[in-house]
């Protein structure tokens, strides 16, 4: 057993019934290998384990050496989110669809984390972002994102109109249905299916990505991951707006606000295999050199 790892926690997707053979199969095998064992209530409830050994994911990130999520990237997504206040390491194993950030397949799940454990494997840190919702001079609501904070339309069939700002200076004005405010591991999530630029995992990068512009000379534009981003509304209607940080919704935006989107404190880390190889999870994922 690594000396760095004795306390394993384990994140699994909620209300999936599918993930429940895999994490017995996980849970087993770590038990057998004499880890200390803890999970989230999901994973608690699939296994039948001890009640001793439930947590809340906050306290898995508290307690934890590294966490283990299940599931596909939205799990790992939670995962980070519940423990990034700790700085506790991630590792993916996928159960869903695409898997940009779960990278180790079911069928490699034991021996993959045997050598991860046992202290071989790569480190990432990858940057997030904390957006702050401002209004009438006061932080009104504070949220993380690890993929992107997204300003966009809600509830309404009209384009609102933003204004941003990188650093105190004025960047554009534009008519979208929103501005995708996205790091370099979203800009193979939402950013993606918008148009922009797929950046490397580890850069100091923050990418602004329009939804639907107006005006077709609204592109993309990749500017230093240590910038402020200020978002203002510039209509002189009642706008209806959201604001997004990956799943977390931040409803009832009103005009006079401003969000702030800057990145956040501390990075998250993942734990990847050793043979990990970012550029050919793009060609997999995205069908890339095929034919």
């Amino acid at each position: 057993m690594n000396a760095c790892f004795h306390t394993i926690g384990i994140i699994a997707k909620p209300n999936a019934a599918r993930v429940g053979p895999t994490l017995k199969i996980l849970y087993d095998h770590l038990m057998a290998k004499g880890f200390h064992v803890l999970l989230d209530e999901s994973s608690w409830q699939l296994l039948s384990a001890p009640s001793t050994q439930a947590r809340a994911a906050l306290e898995l990130g508290r307690e934890c050496d590294v966490i283990i999520a299940v599931g596909g990237d939205g799990t790992l997504l939670n995962a980070v989110r519940a423990v990034a206040e700790f700085e506790t390491p991630v590792i993916g194993v996928n159960l869903g669809r695409i898997g940009f950030l779960v990278d180790i397949s079911p069928d490699q799940a034991l021996p993959k984390l045997d050598e991860i454990l046992a202290g071989r494997y790569l480190t990432e840190e990858r940057l997030m972002l904390r957006a702050q919702i401002h209004r009438d001079g006061k932080m009104i609501h504070e949220e993380v994102a690890v993929n992107e904070v997204v300003v966009h339309r809600w509830i309404t069939p009209s384009m609102i109109e933003l204004i941003t700002h990188i650093n105190g200076r004025f960047l554009n004005s534009q008519r979208a249905d929103g501005l995708i405010v996205s790091t370099p591991t979203g800009s193979t999530a939402y950013a993606l299916s918008g148009g922009g630029p797929i950046l490397y995992p580890t850069l100091n990068a923050i990418g602004l990505v329009p939804v639907n512009p107006h005006t077709l000379t609204n592109r993309p534009i990749v500017i230093d991951g240590d910038s402020e981003v200020a978002i203002g509304f510039g209509s002189t209607k009642q706008i209806r707006a959201e604001v997004t940080c990956d799943t977390v919704s931040i409803p009832e935006v009103l005009i006079d606000d401003h969000i702030v989107i800057k990145k956040a404190d501390k990075p998250f880390k993942l734990l990847h295999p050793v043979d990990y190889d970012f550029f050919e999870i793009l060609r997999v994922k995205l069908n890339w050199s095929s034919g």
